[in-house]
Formats: structure tokens, sequence, C-alpha cells
């Protein structure tokens, strides 16, 4: 079966900070900072979380709360007898442009009891979390990536994603078409040989496209190819090695392409990125 999220992990990668572990009581405030989504577990106890001017959110039993990007929230819990929880910072490669990212809710929150698999990954998180073992943090760290993993499977397979990338990839069909685009961003894919990957006729499979993922095969191709030249001119390639690697002939294709979509050229735009947020919401 053709693995959906090899190459998004691979080009995009999360990488998580596990920040506390144990009891919170009281009123606990979590900052928006630049860049960074948050993971909580809440293994036990209830806790209303608020959202500024929203309608707050009662949790009640076991539960998982996920903010892909920043967003302020406040824990409300129990002065005395509080909540039992584990909670991580994350970092999504791109920031607010990353593809996953782009195709999650802002908030999602899931019982525990739903994330089906997940089990064994919960009690050796929190077993790991309740003693002091030598390389604790790392060990945490890297779990709580598995779990964002087994949360992905859950929301694709459970239709709780936004139209765009990650309901398409849920799609029994057109998940072959988006992984063939993702594995082989320089290959110069027609609709035509896209159809064929999706087993799908041109004109179903081009109807079908938009209505699930929110944009043409072709929008969504050239924006994947740009997610990736931000990628790489944030590691430094040249712009020669960027565009044999993204599909396009040549620098001059590719600054073209750059700045239709950012409104920057590549220079420009990488000598901006401290200063401004990423100017591609990549995959609608």
């Amino acid at each position: 079966m053709t693995d959906r999220l090899a190459a998004l992990l691979t080009h995009f990668a999360v990488t998580a900070k596990v920040f506390h572990t144990g009891l919170l009581c009281g009123i606990h405030d979590l900052a928006d900072e630049q860049a960074v989504g948050y993971l909580h577990l809440i293994r036990r106890g209830r806790l209303v979380v608020s959202h500024g001017q929203g309608a707050a959110v009662q949790v009640t039993e076991p539960s998982l709360l996920l903010y892909p990007l920043p967003m302020a929230h406040r824990f409300i819990s129990d002065g005395d007898q509080g909540i039992d929880t584990a909670c991580a910072r994350l970092h999504f490669d791109g920031g607010a442009a990353n593809p996953i990212v782009a195709a999650l809710p802002a908030f999602s929150c899931l019982p525990l009891a739903e994330l089906e698999g997940a089990g064994g990954i919960l009690d050796l998180l929190f077993n790991e979390a309740a003693r002091q073992h030598c390389g604790r943090q790392a060990v945490l760290d890297r779990l709580f990536e598995v779990l964002l993993i087994q949360v992905l499977r859950h929301l694709m397979e459970h239709g709780q994603t936004q139209a765009g990338m990650l309901a398409g990839m849920a799609h029994p069909r057109l998940r072959h078409a988006l992984v063939a685009m993702h594995e082989q961003a320089a290959y110069d894919w027609s609709l035509a040989a896209l159809a064929v990957q999706a087993g799908m006729s041109r004109s179903v499979f081009a109807h079908t496209f938009r209505e699930v993922v929110g944009c043409t095969p072709g929008i969504y191709l050239q924006r994947w190819r740009m997610a990736l030249a931000q990628k790489l001119l944030l590691q430094g390639r040249s712009l020669k090695l960027i565009a044999g690697d993204t599909g396009y002939g040549s620098e001059a294709a590719l600054s073209r392409a750059f700045k239709a979509q950012t409104g920057l050229s590549p220079r420009q735009w990488l000598g901006q990125r401290d200063q401004r947020p990423a100017s591609l919401p990549i995959v609608p």
C-alpha cells in the first residue's frame, strides 16, 4: 500500500520538545510563541481550555489537544486535584507554509481512547515521563513525534482534516496521484499521467481532485514545488540545483514561478525570511 506520509515527513519534518510532565493545578497560560505549536496529553483530571474570545472547551476524559500553529490558550483546572499532563512544543519545518500544518484544523481535541493503535505508545510515554532515566528527554521527544504521526493517521482515516492535501490523501484514489507528485516533484506530470496514477478517467480525476483538495492538480503541483524550493533555499542549495530538483528547466524559470507565487524573487524571499512569515499557503 502506498505510504501517504513518507514523502511529506521526509521533506517537511516535525520535531517535538517536551517541556512539562506531571501535575498542573489552577490556571496556566500558554503563549502563542513564534513558529511553535503544541501537543498536550491530558491523562487524568477535568480541564477547561480557553482561547480568548472563543467558546471554552470542556475536557472530561483522557484527551489529546493539538495546536499545529501558535495559538494562545489557557488551562483552567481544579486547584487541588489538577490534571495529569504531558506537554510538548511542536516545530513544523516551514511553519505556516508546511503542507501538513496547512491541512490541519487550528485546534483539535481527541479522546485518547479513539486513537487506534496508540495505546502502547501512550503507555510507554507516560511510563517514561514518570521516571528519571538517562536520555529521558530524547525518548519523550521521539515518542511525541511518533504519536503525532498516529494523530495524522487518525485524522485522515476518519475524515477530520480540512479540505486540502490531507483530505486528498484520505481519498482511496487521489492519494496515489498526490504521493506520485510528492515523491517525483521534478517529473513533467500531465493531467492524463496523474489520472492514470489515480486509476480514474481524466475528467473524473480533475473534477474529484478540485472538489476534495480545493484546487486543480496543476496548481497543487506548482505549490508543492514552491514548498520544496523554499525548503531547499533555506538549506543553502543553489538556484540551479533547486531548479533541477523541482522540475524547472532553468534558474530563470524557477525565479519567475517563485515570484508569481510569493511576490518576491528567491533571493528577496530568503533575505526577508526572518522579518515576515512565510508567504505561501502551500496547500489550500
